[in-house]
């Protein structure tokens, strides 16, 4: 079993005449998920290499039976989009765009969890179940099915560390994304707490970022409610206090966000902490 996508997953997605998201959408097909339908306002009654194109995600949604959103949409008009899926009744939003303004994430946020609807991102790479289905822009080819999750803040370390995985013939239940920014729809601990359910799911690899204290309460909930082992790494030991790097979220204060504090806490709930991608996958394979 993976969480949040499978097979019986059926993705619309927001933007399909775009360039990246015909790109990215098309690849997810290929990969053998279900991508049912597209919208672009206007444009409804079009296809993209056979997928139908609607001018609403609600109309998309009663004639397809699409249950997950992928949105590609540009900065400006991606919250409005996310909303729009949001009242479609669709049960996963993945929101790939980035740059969208805080305050537009925040009101997001609050409208989605009233609501009990999941959303990845924003400004993240999706979620890929390998094997069995790829909604985002992750590339396929470094990963294998498994039974180690992930979970991580930063899209290219994500990449990475699956490749490490994969080579050592270690594969993945499912890998999920969740973005860097301040305002995301799912949380470290949001996805913890389904892998700790996920039946298929036996170990899972949590890589956070400097920034913020997400990367400390997901420790709290690991010392108190993970049963299953945690493999930590957190990127950012060289930044340099009070600047931004990379992610909107990723700024320290003196002693708090740093890369130390997060893994000493990590450590400190029983979780075995990586300093590099590669020593991850070494204490994966070592355990």
């Amino acid at each position: 079993m993976a969480i949040y996508v499978d097979e019986t997953t059926k993705v619309v997605v927001s933007g399909l005449t775009g360039r990246e998201g015909q790109f990215h959408a098309l690849r997810n097909r290929a990969y053998g998920t279900q991508v049912v339908a597209g919208v672009t306002p206007g444009k409804g009654g079009q296809d993209v290499e056979g997928i139908p194109v609607f001018d609403t995600i609600a109309e998309a949604v009663e004639v397809t039976g699409a249950n997950t959103s992928m949105v590609f949409v540009p900065a400006p008009f991606a919250a409005d989009a996310c909303f729009e899926a949001a009242d479609s009744g669709v049960e996963l939003i993945v929101c790939i765009t980035e740059g969208i303004p805080a305050r537009d994430e925040a009101e997001l946020y609050q409208y989605l969890r009233l609501r009990d609807i999941a959303m990845i991102g924003p400004n993240c790479p999706g979620v890929l179940s390998p094997g069995k289905a790829n909604v985002g822009i992750m590339p396929t080819e470094i990963a294998a099915p498994g039974r180690v999750g992930l979970v991580s803040r930063s899209g290219t370390l994500t990449y990475q560390i699956v490749h490490e995985l994969t080579q050592r013939g270690i594969g993945q239940s499912t890998c999920v994304g969740i973005g860097g920014d301040p305002f995301i729809g799912q949380f470290h601990i949001d996805v913890l707490r389904r892998f700790e359910a996920d039946p298929e799911t036996d170990m899972v690899v949590m890589v956070g970022e400097i920034g913020g204290d997400e990367e400390e309460r997901a420790a709290e909930f690991i010392r108190d409610s993970m049963t299953k082992a945690v493999v930590g790494y957190v990127a950012g030991f060289e930044a340099p206090p009070g600047k931004k790097m990379g992610h909107a979220g990723a700024i320290i204060s003196g002693s708090k966000g740093t890369a130390q504090a997060k893994a000493e806490a990590l450590e400190a709930a029983g979780a075995k902490v990586g300093r590099n991608p590669t020593e991850v996958a070494e204490i994966v394979a070592g355990m």
